[in-house]
Formats: C-alpha cells, sequence, structure tokens
C-alpha cells in the first residue's frame, strides 16, 4: 500500500478522535494570534503609553504560550499512547521505527499546521471585536480597526512551529523507546485492584481534609487581626497556599477513595450497576490522576479568584469613586473651585455646589477602637481624624455631647474593630472635650483627601464645632480645610463638565478629585487585569476540559469490553448511561467543586481590598466558569454513551 494512502486513511480513521483537540489547537491558536495583534496595533498607542500595559500584555502571552505548550504536549502525549497498537501493527508488517516516525510526522504536520492556519484566520477576523472589548472594559475612547499584524503573524508561527518541533521530539522519543510487546500491552493496562481501603490510605484521607480545612480557616482569620504584623500576615498566607495544595493532592490520593469506601460499607457490598460504574472510577482513577486534577483545581481556583477579584474591583469602580468623591467633583481651594464654576457657567452647564468645614483634629480613640496589628496598636490612644458639624452633614444629627463616626474604607473595617458605644475625647489647643461615641454610618460626606487614607469622619453637634474652631492649633498636626462639592445637575453634561474640569488645570492635583476620572482610572487599570486574566483562565478553561475529556475518552475506550459483557447479561442502555452520567459527575464535578471553594476562601479572605460589591461579581464569575466547564462533562457523557451504543 501507498504511504500516502495510508497516511490519509490513518487520518480519516483518526479524525473523530481528534475533533476536540483540533478545536481546542485552533482556538489557542486564535487566541494567542489575537492577543498577540493587541502589542502591534497601533490603536493601543494610548494603552501602551503606560509602562505596565505594554508589560501586562507581553508577561500575559509568555504565560499564554506556556499554557498551551503544556495542554499540546499532553494531548499528543494522550494521543499516541492511544495508537500504541497501530504502531505495534506497523512494526510487525515490518515497518522500521523511523518509516513510523515519519508517517506519524506527517499525519501531525497536515492536522497541526491545517489547525494554524484556520486559527490565525479567526484570529485575524475576531481581532477587531476583542481590541474593542478591550477598549470597552479599560474605559478607553479610541477607535478600533481591523488589521493584520506580520509581526503578530511572524511571532505565532515561530512558537508554534517550536511546539511542533517539541512534539516530534516527544514522538520520536517515544517510538524508539517501546517495543512491540509493550505497545500492545500499553493501553491495557489495569488500574489498581479493587481491594479493602488501607490504614495509609485512610491517614492520606484525613490529612488531606484537615489540611484543605485549616487553610480555608487560616484564610478566613488573615485579615480579622489574628496575625500580628508583616511578618504574620506572611506567614499566614504561605501555610494557606501550602496547606491547601497539599491538601488538594492528599484529597484526590486519599480522601475520595476514604469516602468511595465508606458508601460502598454502608451499602453491604449490595450495589446497583451504576453505581459500580461510578464508585469504581471515583475510587481508582481520580486516586491513579491525583496529581494532574492537584494541578487542574489549583490553576482553575488561581483563575477564577484573580478573575473574580479584578471583577470585584471593576464592579465597584463607581461605588468606590462615590467614597472618594462624594460630589461629582471635589476641590478644596476657593480660587480653583471659581475657575471652574465660571467654565461651567460659560458653558451653560447648571450646577449644585456643597461646602463644608473640616477641621483635622486629634481624637482619643482608645476606649471605642482596638487592632491586633501593633501598627495600629501604637497609634489607636490618639488618632488625627476630620471632624464636621451636624449642621453639614444629611441625616445626621447628634446632641452637644455625642459624636457620630461615617464612612471609613473596607479594609480599615476588618483590621480595626469599632466598638457601639464608648467615651472619645476631641483633643484642642486649650481643652480636651469629652464626647460619647454612638455609632459608626457608611456614607461618605466629604472627599477621601480628608479622611488621611479611609479612617472615619467624625459628625459633631454644630455648637461644639464651633468650639472646637475657635480651639484650632495651627501649628500642630490640627488644621481647618474647606471642601467644596460641585455637583452637576443634568448627568448627561457630566462628561462635557469633566473635560472643562481638565482644561481647568484642576486634573492631577491630589486634593481635587473628579469622580468621572476616578472611576474610569479604575476601570482602566482593573478592566486591563481582567481582560488578561480573562484570556489566561479562558484558554485554561479550554484546554483543562479538554485533557479532561480526553481522559474520559481513553476510560470509555478501555471500559468497552466491560459494556459489552454487561449488556449481554440484560443490562439496557439507559442502565449503564445513569452510571456514567453519575461518573462523570464527579469526574468533572469534583475538580470544580474543590476549585471553586479554594476560589471562594481565596476570595473572601481579601476581596475587601479591591472593592466594595462580593457577591454579584464572584457569582456572575463562578456562574460562567461552572456553565463552561460542564460543557466538558456534557460532551465526555455524550462519548461514552456513543462507546456503550457501540458495545453490543
Amino acid at each position: 500500500m501507498n504511504i500516502n494512502i495510508l497516511i490519509f486513511r490513518n487520518l480519516k480513521k483518526n479524525l473523530k478522535n481528534y475533533y476536540l483537540y483540533v478545536f481546542a489547537l485552533v482556538f489557542s491558536v486564535a487566541l494567542y494570534f489575537s492577543f498577540v495583534t493587541l502589542q502591534y496595533d497601533p490603536a493601543m498607542d494610548a494603552k501602551k503609553g503606560s509602562v505596565k500595559g505594554g508589560a501586562s500584555i507581553r508577561a500575559a502571552s509568555i504565560l499564554l504560550v506556556a499554557i498551551v505548550t503544556i495542554f499540546v504536549l499532553y494531548a499528543n502525549t494522550i494521543f499516541i499512547k492511544r495508537r500504541s497498537r497501530e504502531i505495534g501493527l506497523f512494526q510487525l508488517i515490518g515497518m522500521n521505527k523511523s518509516k513510523i516516525f515519519r508517517i506519524l510526522s506527517i499525519e501531525n504536520s497536515i492536522l497541526y499546521f491545517s489547525s494554524i492556519v484556520v486559527g490565525i484566520f479567526i484570529g485575524f477576523s475576531f481581532s477587531k471585536l476583542i481590541l474593542m472589548i478591550l477598549f470597552k472594559v479599560t474605559a478607553v475612547d479610541t477607535a478600533a480597526t481591523l488589521q493584520f499584524s506580520s509581526k503578530a503573524f511572524v511571532q505565532t508561527l515561530i512558537v508554534f512551529v517550536v511546539i511542533f518541533l517539541l512534539i516530534l521530539v516527544m514522538n520520536f522519543l517515544f517510538i524508539r523507546k517501546q517495543s512491540i510487546l509493550s505497545l500492545f500491552s500499553l493501553t491495557s493496562s489495569t488500574e489498581h485492584n479493587v481491594k479493602k481501603t488501607s490504614k495509609l490510605e485512610i491517614g492520606i484521607g484525613i490529612a488531606g481534609l484537615f489540611l484543605i480545612t485549616s487553610g480555608y480557616f487560616v484564610s478566613s482569620r488573615l485579615f480579622e487581626g489574628d496575625f500580628s504584623g508583616l511578618t504574620g500576615l506572611l506567614i499566614a498566607m504561605v501555610y494557606t497556599l501550602a496547606s491547601v495544595i497539599i491538601g488538594t493532592y492528599l484529597f484526590y490520593k486519599g480522601s475520595i477513595s476514604f469516602l468511595a469506601n465508606i458508601i460502598r460499607k454502608k451499602k453491604d457490598g449490595h450495589l446497583a450497576v451504576h453505581e459500580v460504574l461510578s464508585l469504581s472510577s471515583i475510587q481508582f482513577r481520580l486516586k491513579s490522576n491525583a496529581l494532574l486534577l492537584t494541578i487542574i483545581t489549583t490553576v482553575s481556583a488561581l483563575a477564577i479568584g484573580l478573575l473574580c477579584l479584578s471583577y470585584i474591583s471593576y464592579y465597584s469602580a463607581e461605588k468606590v469613586a462615590t467614597d472618594y468623591s462624594p460630589a461629582h467633583f471635589s476641590l478644596t481651594d476657593t480660587k480653583a473651585a471659581d475657575k471652574f464654576k465660571n467654565a461651567l457657567e460659560e458653558n451653560g452647564i447648571k450646577y449644585r455646589e456643597t461646602t463644608i468645614d473640616v477641621i483635622d483634629m486629634m481624637i482619643d480613640v482608645s476606649v471605642i477602637m482596638e487592632s491586633e496589628l501593633p501598627e495600629i496598636q501604637n497609634s489607636a490612644s490618639a488618632m488625627l481624624l476630620p471632624v464636621v458639624s451636624d449642621k453639614s452633614v444629611k441625616n445626621i444629627d447628634v446632641a452637644a455631647d455625642e459624636t457620630v463616626f461615617t464612612g471609613t474604607s473596607n479594609f480599615l473595617q476588618r483590621v480595626i474593630e469599632i466598638k457601639d458605644s464608648g467615651k472619645i475625647e476631641l483633643i484642642g489647643k486649650t481643652e480636651r472635650i469629652s464626647q460619647k461615641f454612638i455609632g459608626l454610618e457608611k456614607d461618605f460626606v466629604v472627599s477621601w483627601y480628608f479622611t488621611n487614607g479611609g479612617l472615619p469622619i467624625a459628625v459633631v453637634d454644630d455648637t461644639v464645632f464651633e468650639r472646637l474652631k475657635r480651639d484650632v492649633d495651627l501649628d500642630t498636626r490640627n488644621k481647618s480645610i474647606l471642601y467644596i462639592g460641585i455637583d452637576i445637575v443634568d448627568e448627561k453634561e457630566i462628561v462635557r463638565a469633566n473635560e472643562l474640569f481638565a482644561e481647568s488645570g484642576l486634573t492631577g492635583h491630589f486634593e481635587y478629585d473628579s469622580r468621572l476620572d476616578i472611576s474610569n482610572k479604575q476601570k482602566n487599570t482593573m478592566g486591563l487585569a481582567m481582560f488578561i486574566v480573562g484570556f489566561l483562565g479562558l484558554t485554561f478553561l479550554i484546554t483543562s476540559g479538554c485533557i479532561l475529556y480526553f481522559k474520559q475518552m481513553g476510560e470509555s475506550d478501555e471500559e468497552k469490553p466491560s459494556y459489552t459483557i454487561l449488556r449481554k447479561l440484560g443490562f439496557t442502555q439507559s442502565d449503564l448511561l445513569k452510571g456514567i452520567r453519575l461518573k462523570q459527575l464527579f469526574n468533572f464535578g469534583i475538580p470544580l467543586i474543590v476549585g471553586l471553594a479554594h476560589s471562594y476562601f481565596a476570595v473572601q479572605s481579601g476581596w475587601f481590598l479591591f472593592g466594595t460589591e462580593l457577591w454579584a461579581p464572584m457569582f456572575i464569575i463562578m456562574g460562567i466558569y461552572t456553565a463552561l466547564y460542564s460543557i466538558f462533562g456534557l460532551l465526555s457523557v455524550l462519548y461514552s454513551k456513543k462507546v456503550i451504543k457501540d458495545a453490543l
């Protein structure tokens, strides 16, 4: 038979097994090409004016190459092992190993480079859309155009040609190493024999559960003040990371088998056929794939966690901007405010002005404020806090001997415990005014500039405030400042007003704030992070899902003789499918659930550093990830259904 005909027949025969591999390869090439195109697109000049933006894209492209390389090499390892019998037959009919390697290399090159061509075409077609998405999430007002980048094309070709050369080296070493006998026995190697769970496995299982649980506990207490100083925080973080990763490996190595064995014992060995099909896989297959599943679970948790945190920050951008600047524009200087107001009036933009007198006052808060962190303990006796009159604040009215705190950052709420009531002292130049602290409100009433990094604002009675103004010591840290807030009446004119704010030379000053600028800046930074992490996370999701799917394909093919026997014994296709569905639910569901749990505790421990909203962003990200991941479980069930159908 002509070798070309043999290659054509082999490609046709194996195409049904390679279709998802081809899809993942095309997807990876398209994703990489479109991503690299961003680096060379002229429309990205505004974005790449920031060194961090360009560096982030380049670093992400390197990580993208690493993910794709690992996936392609791993997938190639799976498929060449599945073709070991075919390679053995070639040797039996007299072909030498060099000729077999040449046949496989030609087949691979046709499949591989065809996928690259299709992937580059798709990547080029969608590059404008991806650029538009990037500009949208980063709030960059720049037009996106469809342009073919020759530099991105060459870079993509170089990367994937290098990966192909690595595939050839792997295939050559595989064919050279294996004997005819080993090739025929490679795919028929059985899993561990079913046996009673040993005490060692029980110990491993319990240790895995303990490490994961302890890691979750330390993570939940990370920013609650239980760990003092930066050294304590660092040790807690390292322990959390190490215990969760090691615990995950031990969980797959021993805990799964241990729990499955408990289920068997509870049923006294009386298992239905669907329970046998599912429990056997859970008890022994997951155990043998412990390292692979640990890597997939850990990286999935990392991707979900980072995406959740970046989306929390993006989702909270407007709320954070409102906290930083309660008015659309916040200023501290009357001359600057008059200049801006004149510009608004000249352009016919109506506005509302709010002015609040603010005093920076030393306040003794030792009775009501506690923290385990030494850095805060040392300054907790007297802190420099902004003080305003209740006359200037809506919805707050206090008596002459009462004080309310309002507005504080999420981080300080976690590391500082503020009691509901107690005594405080306002320390002036000549007198100390004792007050009853009666609670903490959420709203910010002046801009972030006045809060000394997110510390609460003290609201006192107007008579007390006037006493404090007369007793301010300008030679010490106490000082009096005017807060000027300007709100635009028609929100449709905010963008134009913001342009006038910039034209007035007020942008970029620490004491002057534009709420729109703050929001756009956070969206710009975190939108880029979310875009990059989303790109990498989607790539890993597709590749890891494909790897698990390939593993299930191999297991289904190995179990085909067992399906044949069960069908001959009278079990219906629906009986077997019930067990297959349960099996795939565990095979795909366990890594997914464990990964989601890891990411949940990671996000819970520090989400407040990134924004003000937790549940909605986290549920959206986890829901999308779960839906996409479930597709591969469904494909595995459909493939197993086909194998069961062909078994009889």
